[in-house]
């Protein structure tokens, strides 16, 4: 917990909504938005990964650092863990914080909430979840579900993430938000892994990580940042910028 680094993994190939890590908020680009916000998380430097020159252009025109990386990453994972051995090849930031470049208006307690499963020794990878409170959402497979049990520390630890309404019975449904905090050893252990049997039957990569053994803990935040993927997602951002 002593040192992090924190990466934004970014590209262009979005199909519901073109070039959208470029798309225009209010006078800067999305991509730009979540830097400032992962920036005020306060939690150590901050770099764009990217494999498009246009993407590292405009993060390097607003003053931010960017990366960039290789064109054939299957996941953001592959692509912060060069990032990563880029901007530290010595290793001197012993956690890497990923944070999804389509959050524009994500908090900078949400981000640090990421963080903070860390504090407790042995577990490999924090994230965040918010409780599912809109019955609409409740049998939703996009809103991926954090089967979880108090860890004793202020934390969830997982057990499993699902596409499908669990667990059953009576008590609160719990939303995963894909923002993860990897000690360094375990990005490199998560890497280096195959898809697993689960991952690619609910098409999670986080589920890799659990087959293998390794521990997710998470923080439970207040709501979920609304992530941008079509272009009435990107009215709604652009309007909740207005207001600030």
């Amino acid at each position: 917990m002593s040192s992090a680094i924190v990466i934004i993994p970014a590209r262009l190939s979005a199909t519901r909504l073109p070039n959208k890590p470029l798309a225009d908020i209010c006078g800067k680009p999305m991509i730009v938005r979540v830097l400032e916000q992962a920036l005020n998380a306060d939690i150590g430097p901050v770099a764009v990964a990217t494999d498009d020159s246009s993407i590292a252009e405009a993060v390097h025109d607003h003053g931010g650092k960017a990366i960039m990386t290789r064109t054939d990453h299957e996941s953001g994972s592959d692509r912060i863990h060069e990032a990563a051995d880029i901007a530290d090849p010595d290793g001197k930031f012993d956690t890497v914080l990923n944070v999804q470049g389509d959050v524009p208006l994500i908090e900078p307690a949400a981000i640090r909430a990421a963080f903070a499963p860390l504090s407790v020794p042995g577990v490999d990878i924090g994230t965040i979840m918010t409780e599912l409170t809109n019955p609409d959402f409740r049998d939703d497979p996009n809103f991926v579900k954090a089967v979880t049990s108090p860890n004793g520390h202020g934390h969830h630890r997982a057990l499993y993430f699902t596409r499908v309404t669990a667990p059953g019975g009576e008590g609160p449904l719990y939303h995963h938000i894909g923002i993860y905090a990897y000690r360094r050893a375990a990005l490199n252990q998560f890497v280096a892994l195959p898809p697993s049997p689960l991952e690619k039957r609910e098409k999670l990569e986080q589920l890799r990580a659990l087959e293998a053994g390794m521990r997710i803990d998470v923080s439970i935040i207040g709501s979920a940042p609304m992530d941008v993927n079509t272009p009435d997602d990107l009215e709604r951002a652009r309007a909740a910028y207005r207001t600030l």
